[in-house]
Protein backbone atom coordinates (compact mmCIF):
# COMPACT_ATOMS: atom_id res chain seq x y z
CA UNK A 1 0.00 0.00 0.00
CA UNK A 2 1.06 3.82 -0.84
CA UNK A 3 2.52 5.69 1.71
CA UNK A 4 1.36 8.74 0.67
CA UNK A 5 -0.76 9.40 -2.30
CA UNK A 6 0.21 13.15 -2.91
CA UNK A 7 2.31 12.47 -5.61
CA UNK A 8 -0.95 10.54 -7.67
CA UNK A 9 -2.84 13.52 -7.11
CA UNK A 10 -3.40 16.48 -9.84
CA UNK A 11 -2.22 19.84 -9.90
CA UNK A 12 -6.01 21.40 -10.22
CA UNK A 13 -6.85 18.92 -6.59
CA UNK A 14 -4.22 20.62 -5.08
CA UNK A 15 -6.28 23.80 -5.72
CA UNK A 16 -9.54 22.25 -3.89
CA UNK A 17 -10.37 23.57 -0.18
CA UNK A 18 -13.02 21.90 1.40
CA UNK A 19 -16.18 24.27 2.11
CA UNK A 20 -15.51 25.74 5.64
CA UNK A 21 -19.13 26.13 5.67
CA UNK A 22 -19.80 21.87 5.16
CA UNK A 23 -17.22 21.09 7.89
CA UNK A 24 -18.72 23.76 10.33
CA UNK A 25 -21.87 21.38 9.91
CA UNK A 26 -20.35 18.91 10.78
CA UNK A 27 -19.80 20.11 14.35
CA UNK A 28 -23.53 20.50 14.40
CA UNK A 29 -25.23 17.70 14.56
CA UNK A 30 -25.68 17.27 18.23
CA UNK A 31 -28.83 17.31 19.48
CA UNK A 32 -28.17 20.13 21.72
CA UNK A 33 -26.80 22.32 19.37
CA UNK A 34 -28.55 25.42 17.97
CA UNK A 35 -27.21 26.06 14.61
CA UNK A 36 -27.38 29.16 12.33
CA UNK A 37 -24.38 28.19 10.10
CA UNK A 38 -26.27 26.33 6.92
CA UNK A 39 -28.21 27.93 4.31
CA UNK A 40 -30.42 25.17 5.73
CA UNK A 41 -34.51 25.88 4.75
CA UNK A 42 -36.28 24.90 6.70
CA UNK A 43 -38.46 21.94 7.21
CA UNK A 44 -41.77 23.06 8.01
CA UNK A 45 -41.89 24.47 4.40
CA UNK A 46 -41.37 21.21 2.87
CA UNK A 47 -45.01 20.01 0.86
CA UNK A 48 -44.43 16.56 1.90
CA UNK A 49 -47.94 15.52 1.44
CA UNK A 50 -48.05 17.52 -2.11
CA UNK A 51 -44.98 15.32 -3.19
CA UNK A 52 -46.17 12.29 -2.15
CA UNK A 53 -48.94 12.26 -4.35
CA UNK A 54 -46.98 14.14 -7.46
CA UNK A 55 -44.77 11.18 -6.81
CA UNK A 56 -47.34 8.71 -7.23
CA UNK A 57 -48.33 9.87 -9.75
CA UNK A 58 -45.88 10.57 -12.03
CA UNK A 59 -44.68 6.69 -11.04
CA UNK A 60 -48.20 5.64 -12.60
CA UNK A 61 -48.71 7.42 -15.52
CA UNK A 62 -44.70 7.99 -16.53
CA UNK A 63 -42.79 5.70 -14.55
CA UNK A 64 -41.10 4.07 -17.38
CA UNK A 65 -39.40 7.18 -18.99
CA UNK A 66 -38.92 8.45 -15.10
CA UNK A 67 -36.85 5.51 -14.16
CA UNK A 68 -35.43 5.45 -17.39
CA UNK A 69 -31.97 8.09 -18.70
CA UNK A 70 -32.40 11.27 -19.58
CA UNK A 71 -31.41 14.02 -21.88
CA UNK A 72 -28.59 16.14 -20.36
CA UNK A 73 -30.24 19.51 -21.20
CA UNK A 74 -32.94 18.37 -19.11
CA UNK A 75 -36.63 16.83 -19.46
CA UNK A 76 -38.35 19.16 -22.08
CA UNK A 77 -41.55 19.64 -19.77
CA UNK A 78 -39.50 21.25 -17.44
CA UNK A 79 -37.30 23.18 -19.43
CA UNK A 80 -40.81 24.71 -21.03
CA UNK A 81 -42.71 25.56 -18.06
CA UNK A 82 -39.44 26.80 -16.45
CA UNK A 83 -39.30 29.38 -19.33
CA UNK A 84 -42.81 30.38 -19.43
CA UNK A 85 -42.77 30.94 -15.42
CA UNK A 86 -39.38 33.32 -16.24
CA UNK A 87 -41.17 35.65 -18.60
CA UNK A 88 -43.08 37.42 -15.98
CA UNK A 89 -39.51 38.65 -15.05
CA UNK A 90 -39.35 39.57 -18.84
CA UNK A 91 -37.20 37.25 -19.83
CA UNK A 92 -37.80 35.67 -23.49
CA UNK A 93 -36.48 32.90 -23.46
CA UNK A 94 -36.84 28.86 -24.65
CA UNK A 95 -36.06 25.95 -23.56
CA UNK A 96 -33.51 25.78 -25.34
CA UNK A 97 -32.06 28.93 -23.44
CA UNK A 98 -31.97 26.81 -20.13
CA UNK A 99 -29.90 23.38 -19.05
CA UNK A 100 -31.08 21.47 -16.13
CA UNK A 101 -28.44 21.08 -13.54
CA UNK A 102 -27.85 18.80 -10.22
CA UNK A 103 -27.92 21.77 -8.04
CA UNK A 104 -27.09 25.26 -8.88
CA UNK A 105 -23.08 24.34 -7.03
CA UNK A 106 -23.06 21.98 -10.57
CA UNK A 107 -23.90 25.26 -12.68
CA UNK A 108 -20.99 27.05 -10.53
CA UNK A 109 -18.50 24.20 -11.30
CA UNK A 110 -19.29 24.10 -14.71
CA UNK A 111 -18.92 27.59 -15.41
CA UNK A 112 -15.09 27.56 -13.93
CA UNK A 113 -15.10 24.37 -16.31
CA UNK A 114 -15.78 26.01 -19.41
CA UNK A 115 -14.80 29.71 -18.90
CA UNK A 116 -11.64 29.54 -16.79
CA UNK A 117 -8.02 28.69 -17.85
CA UNK A 118 -5.74 28.83 -15.23
CA UNK A 119 -4.70 32.61 -14.07
CA UNK A 120 -7.56 34.12 -15.19
CA UNK A 121 -9.42 36.34 -13.01
CA UNK A 122 -12.84 36.21 -11.79
CA UNK A 123 -14.71 39.62 -10.44
CA UNK A 124 -16.66 39.22 -7.50
CA UNK A 125 -18.10 40.37 -4.23
CA UNK A 126 -16.31 41.33 -1.58
CA UNK A 127 -17.61 39.10 0.44
CA UNK A 128 -19.03 36.54 -1.82
CA UNK A 129 -20.77 33.09 -1.61
CA UNK A 130 -18.20 30.58 -0.58
CA UNK A 131 -19.54 27.95 -2.94
CA UNK A 132 -18.78 30.02 -5.69
CA UNK A 133 -15.43 31.18 -5.24
CA UNK A 134 -14.16 27.16 -4.37
CA UNK A 135 -15.99 25.94 -7.48
CA UNK A 136 -13.59 28.80 -9.86
CA UNK A 137 -10.23 28.40 -7.54
CA UNK A 138 -10.25 24.60 -8.15
CA UNK A 139 -9.98 25.81 -12.14
CA UNK A 140 -7.42 27.82 -10.97
CA UNK A 141 -8.93 31.29 -11.82
CA UNK A 142 -7.36 34.22 -9.54
CA UNK A 143 -10.03 35.85 -7.58
CA UNK A 144 -10.36 39.83 -7.00
CA UNK A 145 -13.03 40.72 -5.08
CA UNK A 146 -15.07 44.37 -5.46
CA UNK A 147 -16.37 46.04 -1.94
CA UNK A 148 -20.34 46.36 -1.54
CA UNK A 149 -21.62 48.61 0.35
CA UNK A 150 -25.85 49.16 1.43
CA UNK A 151 -26.98 48.42 -2.03
CA UNK A 152 -24.94 45.89 -3.14
CA UNK A 153 -21.47 45.94 -5.48
CA UNK A 154 -20.04 49.30 -6.10
CA UNK A 155 -19.66 49.41 -9.91
CA UNK A 156 -17.27 52.64 -9.89
CA UNK A 157 -14.87 50.58 -8.05
CA UNK A 158 -15.72 47.23 -10.14
CA UNK A 159 -14.60 49.50 -13.32
CA UNK A 160 -11.47 50.99 -11.64
CA UNK A 161 -10.79 47.32 -10.70
CA UNK A 162 -10.96 45.92 -14.79
CA UNK A 163 -8.94 49.13 -15.80
CA UNK A 164 -6.05 48.49 -13.40
CA UNK A 165 -5.66 44.59 -14.01
CA UNK A 166 -6.27 44.96 -17.77
CA UNK A 167 -2.80 47.30 -17.44
CA UNK A 168 -1.36 44.48 -15.54
CA UNK A 169 -1.90 42.53 -18.56
CA UNK A 170 -4.48 39.88 -16.82
CA UNK A 171 -7.14 38.31 -18.77
CA UNK A 172 -10.52 38.63 -16.94
CA UNK A 173 -13.45 36.39 -17.92
CA UNK A 174 -16.46 37.07 -16.10
CA UNK A 175 -18.45 39.16 -13.12
CA UNK A 176 -19.80 37.09 -10.76
CA UNK A 177 -22.56 38.87 -8.77
CA UNK A 178 -25.48 37.70 -6.19
CA UNK A 179 -27.83 40.67 -6.97
CA UNK A 180 -30.99 39.42 -4.73
CA UNK A 181 -30.51 39.08 -1.23
CA UNK A 182 -26.69 38.42 -1.27
CA UNK A 183 -25.22 35.38 0.29
CA UNK A 184 -23.24 36.57 2.73
CA UNK A 185 -24.70 39.86 3.34
CA UNK A 186 -28.23 40.17 2.63
CA UNK A 187 -27.87 43.38 0.47
CA UNK A 188 -29.87 43.82 -2.76
CA UNK A 189 -28.62 45.34 -5.64
CA UNK A 190 -30.79 47.98 -7.57
CA UNK A 191 -31.84 48.30 -10.86
CA UNK A 192 -29.64 51.15 -11.79
CA UNK A 193 -26.79 49.38 -10.51
CA UNK A 194 -27.82 46.21 -12.21
CA UNK A 195 -27.78 48.24 -15.77
CA UNK A 196 -24.65 49.90 -15.09
CA UNK A 197 -22.65 47.09 -14.25
CA UNK A 198 -24.42 45.19 -17.59
CA UNK A 199 -22.94 48.11 -19.40
CA UNK A 200 -19.20 48.09 -17.56
CA UNK A 201 -19.33 44.19 -19.12
CA UNK A 202 -20.38 45.46 -22.51
CA UNK A 203 -17.09 48.15 -22.43
CA UNK A 204 -14.83 45.62 -21.57
CA UNK A 205 -16.43 42.44 -22.89
CA UNK A 206 -17.07 40.37 -20.25
CA UNK A 207 -19.15 37.90 -19.12
CA UNK A 208 -22.13 38.26 -16.19
CA UNK A 209 -22.74 35.21 -14.09
CA UNK A 210 -25.54 35.77 -11.95
CA UNK A 211 -26.52 33.60 -9.11
CA UNK A 212 -30.19 34.04 -8.41
CA UNK A 213 -31.18 31.34 -5.64
CA UNK A 214 -32.84 33.80 -3.39
CA UNK A 215 -34.91 35.88 -5.88
CA UNK A 216 -37.90 34.22 -5.24
CA UNK A 217 -38.09 34.44 -1.60
CA UNK A 218 -38.60 38.17 -0.84
CA UNK A 219 -41.23 39.43 2.04
CA UNK A 220 -40.66 43.15 1.89
CA UNK A 221 -39.74 45.78 -1.07
CA UNK A 222 -40.15 45.93 -4.50
CA UNK A 223 -38.92 43.19 -6.47
CA UNK A 224 -35.81 44.62 -9.12
CA UNK A 225 -35.47 43.31 -12.56
CA UNK A 226 -33.50 39.98 -13.40
CA UNK A 227 -30.00 41.29 -14.50
CA UNK A 228 -30.60 38.58 -17.64
CA UNK A 229 -33.35 40.39 -18.68
CA UNK A 230 -31.89 44.02 -18.57
CA UNK A 231 -29.49 42.13 -20.87
CA UNK A 232 -29.84 42.58 -24.72
CA UNK A 233 -26.25 41.03 -26.14
CA UNK A 234 -26.65 37.41 -23.97
CA UNK A 235 -23.52 38.77 -22.04
CA UNK A 236 -25.65 37.18 -18.65
CA UNK A 237 -26.44 33.62 -17.44
CA UNK A 238 -28.32 33.38 -14.56
CA UNK A 239 -28.18 30.69 -12.13
CA UNK A 240 -31.33 28.94 -10.28
CA UNK A 241 -32.56 26.68 -8.21
CA UNK A 242 -35.42 24.57 -6.27
CA UNK A 243 -33.41 24.34 -3.50
CA UNK A 244 -34.39 27.49 -1.73
CA UNK A 245 -38.25 27.42 -3.05
CA UNK A 246 -38.98 23.95 -3.27
CA UNK A 247 -36.95 20.86 -1.25
CA UNK A 248 -32.96 21.48 -1.61
CA UNK A 249 -33.08 17.42 -1.23
CA UNK A 250 -34.13 17.28 -4.65
CA UNK A 251 -31.00 18.79 -5.73
CA UNK A 252 -32.28 20.47 -9.26
CA UNK A 253 -31.52 23.63 -10.47
CA UNK A 254 -31.31 25.14 -14.26
CA UNK A 255 -29.72 28.04 -15.50
CA UNK A 256 -30.21 30.53 -18.48
CA UNK A 257 -28.10 31.79 -21.14
CA UNK A 258 -27.43 32.44 -24.60
CA UNK A 259 -27.65 29.26 -26.54
CA UNK A 260 -23.86 28.68 -27.25
CA UNK A 261 -23.22 28.69 -23.36
CA UNK A 262 -25.99 26.68 -22.54
CA UNK A 263 -24.71 23.97 -25.37
CA UNK A 264 -21.47 24.04 -24.00
CA UNK A 265 -22.24 23.24 -20.61
CA UNK A 266 -24.18 20.22 -22.60
CA UNK A 267 -20.73 19.47 -23.29
CA UNK A 268 -19.29 19.66 -20.05
CA UNK A 269 -22.14 18.15 -18.02
CA UNK A 270 -21.90 14.49 -20.17
CA UNK A 271 -18.34 13.81 -18.92
CA UNK A 272 -19.92 14.73 -15.09
CA UNK A 273 -22.79 13.10 -14.91
CA UNK A 274 -24.71 12.25 -18.08
CA UNK A 275 -28.14 13.75 -16.87
CA UNK A 276 -29.59 15.18 -14.29
CA UNK A 277 -32.11 12.51 -12.50
CA UNK A 278 -34.93 12.12 -14.60
CA UNK A 279 -37.64 11.55 -11.88
CA UNK A 280 -36.90 14.09 -9.86
CA UNK A 281 -37.55 16.67 -13.15
CA UNK A 282 -40.63 15.11 -13.76
CA UNK A 283 -41.60 15.50 -10.26
CA UNK A 284 -41.03 18.85 -10.18
CA UNK A 285 -42.39 19.67 -13.66
CA UNK A 286 -45.80 18.39 -12.53
CA UNK A 287 -45.60 20.03 -9.17
CA UNK A 288 -45.37 23.23 -11.15
CA UNK A 289 -48.03 22.18 -13.66
CA UNK A 290 -50.22 21.79 -11.13
CA UNK A 291 -49.37 25.40 -10.13
CA UNK A 292 -48.74 23.75 -6.35
CA UNK A 293 -44.95 25.63 -6.63
CA UNK A 294 -46.60 29.40 -6.43
CA UNK A 295 -48.90 27.88 -3.55
CA UNK A 296 -46.18 26.75 -1.45
CA UNK A 297 -43.92 29.49 -2.26
CA UNK A 298 -46.13 31.75 -0.63
CA UNK A 299 -46.26 30.07 2.45
CA UNK A 300 -42.42 29.24 2.62
CA UNK A 301 -42.28 33.63 2.41
CA UNK A 302 -44.67 34.22 5.10
CA UNK A 303 -42.56 31.67 7.64
CA UNK A 304 -39.35 33.04 6.53
CA UNK A 305 -40.59 36.76 6.83
CA UNK A 306 -41.86 35.74 10.54
CA UNK A 307 -38.27 34.43 11.63
CA UNK A 308 -36.58 37.22 10.03
CA UNK A 309 -38.80 39.70 12.21
CA UNK A 310 -38.12 37.60 15.12
CA UNK A 311 -34.44 37.19 14.71
CA UNK A 312 -33.92 41.16 14.19
CA UNK A 313 -36.42 41.64 17.41
CA UNK A 314 -33.55 39.76 19.41
CA UNK A 315 -30.76 41.12 17.42
CA UNK A 316 -32.37 44.72 18.83
CA UNK A 317 -33.05 43.41 22.48
CA UNK A 318 -30.16 41.08 23.09
CA UNK A 319 -27.22 42.41 21.64
CA UNK A 320 -24.51 44.53 23.12
CA UNK A 321 -23.52 47.94 21.94
CA UNK A 322 -20.82 48.32 18.90
CA UNK A 323 -22.81 45.28 16.89
CA UNK A 324 -24.20 46.06 13.64
CA UNK A 325 -26.42 43.60 11.04
CA UNK A 326 -28.14 43.88 8.31
CA UNK A 327 -31.84 43.72 7.58
CA UNK A 328 -32.78 42.33 4.49
CA UNK A 329 -35.78 42.34 2.52
CA UNK A 330 -35.57 38.66 1.46
CA UNK A 331 -33.02 35.01 1.64
CA UNK A 332 -31.76 33.71 4.56
CA UNK A 333 -29.13 35.20 5.80
CA UNK A 334 -28.27 38.47 8.14
CA UNK A 335 -24.72 39.45 8.09
CA UNK A 336 -23.07 40.59 10.95
CA UNK A 337 -20.46 42.93 11.84
CA UNK A 338 -18.37 43.09 15.18
CA UNK A 339 -15.93 45.76 16.74
CA UNK A 340 -12.94 45.91 14.50
CA UNK A 341 -10.59 44.39 17.31
CA UNK A 342 -12.95 40.95 17.63
CA UNK A 343 -12.05 37.58 15.94
CA UNK A 344 -15.07 36.22 14.95
CA UNK A 345 -13.07 33.01 14.74
CA UNK A 346 -12.04 32.72 18.63
CA UNK A 347 -15.28 33.73 19.26
CA UNK A 348 -17.12 30.29 17.17
CA UNK A 349 -14.52 28.66 19.12
CA UNK A 350 -16.21 29.75 22.11
CA UNK A 351 -19.54 29.77 20.64
CA UNK A 352 -19.47 26.12 19.94
CA UNK A 353 -18.39 25.01 23.74
CA UNK A 354 -22.18 26.93 24.53
CA UNK A 355 -23.57 25.60 21.82
CA UNK A 356 -24.28 27.66 19.30
CA UNK A 357 -22.83 28.43 15.62
CA UNK A 358 -22.59 30.62 12.93
CA UNK A 359 -20.40 31.04 9.71
CA UNK A 360 -17.32 32.87 10.29
CA UNK A 361 -17.92 35.88 7.58
CA UNK A 362 -14.51 35.99 6.52
CA UNK A 363 -14.53 32.72 4.47
CA UNK A 364 -16.42 34.57 2.39
CA UNK A 365 -14.08 36.90 1.91
CA UNK A 366 -11.57 36.24 -1.23
CA UNK A 367 -8.74 38.85 0.26
CA UNK A 368 -8.15 37.44 3.40
CA UNK A 369 -10.40 39.97 5.45
CA UNK A 370 -13.47 40.34 6.97
CA UNK A 371 -12.72 38.41 10.78
CA UNK A 372 -14.67 40.57 12.82
CA UNK A 373 -17.80 39.20 10.83
CA UNK A 374 -20.25 36.37 11.03
CA UNK A 375 -23.34 35.43 8.86
CA UNK A 376 -26.10 33.70 10.53
CA UNK A 377 -29.00 32.00 8.80
CA UNK A 378 -32.08 32.74 10.18
CA UNK A 379 -34.75 30.69 7.68
CA UNK A 380 -33.92 27.12 9.97
CA UNK A 381 -34.47 27.56 13.93
CA UNK A 382 -38.26 27.77 15.31
CA UNK A 383 -38.50 30.95 17.51
CA UNK A 384 -37.56 28.84 21.04
CA UNK A 385 -33.92 28.04 19.44
CA UNK A 386 -33.54 31.63 17.94
CA UNK A 387 -34.40 33.15 21.05
CA UNK A 388 -32.06 31.07 23.00
CA UNK A 389 -29.35 30.64 20.45
CA UNK A 390 -29.23 35.01 20.07
CA UNK A 391 -29.01 34.60 23.86
CA UNK A 392 -26.35 32.49 23.73
CA UNK A 393 -24.34 33.94 21.11
CA UNK A 394 -24.85 37.56 22.54
CA UNK A 395 -23.42 36.44 26.24
CA UNK A 396 -20.08 35.05 24.17
CA UNK A 397 -20.06 38.27 22.10
CA UNK A 398 -20.21 40.51 25.40
CA UNK A 399 -17.75 38.96 27.03
CA UNK A 400 -14.97 39.07 24.04
CA UNK A 401 -15.61 42.51 23.91
CA UNK A 402 -14.54 42.67 27.35
CA UNK A 403 -11.65 40.76 27.05
CA UNK A 404 -8.63 43.17 26.76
Amino acid sequence: MADTFDRFFSDASHLMKKSAIREILKLTQRPEMISFAGGLPSPDSFPIEDIRRVTSEVLEQDGKSALQYGTTEGDNKLRTLLAERHRKDGLEIGPENIIITTGSQQALDLCGKIFVNRGDVVLCGLPSYLGGLNAFANYGALLKGIPLDDQGMRPDLLEKTITDLKKEGKIIKFIYIIPDFQNPTGVTLPRSRRLEIIRIAERHDLLIVEDSPYRDVRFAGTPEPLMSSLDTHGRVMTLNTFSKILAPGFRLAWVTGHREVIDKMVTAKQSADLCTPPFVQKIAARYIEQGLLETNLKKTITLYHRRRDFMLKCFRELMPEGVKWTEPDGGLFLFVTLPPATDAARLLEKAIRRNVAFVCGSVFYCNNEGHNTMRLNFSYADEKDTLEGIRRLAEVIREEMATP
